[in-house]
């Protein structure tokens, strides 16, 4: 365990995030979605837990993170807050829970953060949601953005390809950054657009900027636990770094354990009573 992390065992707040940004120390920033994994990051030192709506891809196996549910989110939020005591829980909104009306959305943020006891919300969008955003705030929910490459918005961009690189897009933005600052974000997740352009959005804001293929300019990362541990060996974009090879460790321990409970050697005199 590092220095810093047996120093600073407090729990991460969303104005401690904005004290990190202050004074140059990068946000770390990580998904979980059930309480075992979720113990493991908090106990590393992670700063910030997210409860994606990756998980529709990475539990679920959707092929995009759109059919995840509120319920199904909240229940993924309630096995990690279980398992966290320092970081940040922050829990994502899926797909058709805030679009419709603002009403509704606040709705849906209410249910997340008193079913599931996360510290955050994540949405994704700029001036579309703003009302929403500005409702959510106004009731006392953080709010974390999330502008770029927008998931939730696959279908309507028809490829994953790298965001905002026109510049009208980059211009539109810029200008959503500064909006979601303005009513109230405590922080922006920009997925998947030019390093120069995060940057530029990191240096004109306030408040932390996490990236995900955003470059090393802003003020944090985020990536998925599953595909930074080598768990997902199909997955394999420009921004992903593994540190491990997880499939190749399971794999083989399966394998073991076959041939073992196969041959008979499992379980032995000494694993039996």
């Amino acid at each position: 365990m590092s220095n810093y992390i047996a120093n600073d065992t407090r729990k991460v707040t969303t104005h401690r995030l904005w004290e990190m940004k202050q004074r140059g120390e990068k946000i770390s920033m990580l998904t979980a979605y059930d309480y075992t994994m979720a113990r493991l990051v908090d106990e590393s030192g992670m700063d910030v837990i997210l409860v994606g709506d990756s998980a529709s891809n990475v539990m679920a196996g959707n092929v995009t993170t759109l059919p995840i549910t509120l319920d199904q989110m909240i229940y993924h939020g309630k096995s990690v807050v279980r398992g966290v005591k320092r970081a940040l829980v922050v829990v994502d909104m899926p797909f058709g829970s805030y679009q419709g009306n603002p009403y509704d959305g606040l709705a849906s943020a209410i249910r997340i953060m008193k079913e599931s006891h996360a510290d955050a919300i994540k949405l994704e969008g700029g001036k579309e949601i703003l009302d929403t955003v500005k409702m959510m705030i106004g009731a006392g929910i953080p709010v974390m953005g999330h502008l770029g490459l927008m998931p939730q918005s696959i279908n309507k961009y028809g490829t994953y390809t790298v965001r905002a690189k026109d510049e009208d897009e980059a211009k539109k933005l810029l200008r959503d950054a500064q909006l979601l600052q303005d009513a109230g974000c405590f922080a922006l997740v920009l997925e998947k657009i030019p390093a120069a352009l995060a940057a530029q959005v990191a240096s004109s804001l306030d408040i932390p900027v996490i990236g995900i293929g955003a470059g090393g300019q802003v003020d944090g990362q985020v990536l998925v636990a599953q595909d930074m541990l080598g768990m997902n060996d199909g997955f394999s974009p420009r921004f992903l770094r593994r540190y491990a090879d997880l499939h190749t460790i399971i794999t083989g321990a399966l394998g073991e354990y076959i041939r073992d409970v196969k041959s008979g050697d499992f379980p032995n005199e000494k694993e039996q009573y």
